[in-house]
């Protein structure tokens, strides 16, 4: 079984829309380089903040 990493060793991504940052999740790990936002909350809100 391999070993599994820790939380702190993920990578990590700030959110222009909130400013949180945001780690890697399974279910982005096919598009990674295309995350911007934390949440669909943010990406909805993307342009009303500008």
């Amino acid at each position: 079984m391999a070993r599994q990493r820790s939380k702190s060793d993920l990578p990590t991504k700030v959110c222009p829309v909130c400013g949180r940052p945001f780690t890697w999740r399974k279910k982005w790990a096919d598009c990674w380089d295309e995350v911007k936002y934390c949440s669909e909350r943010c990406r909805r809100r993307k342009n009303s903040d500008q």
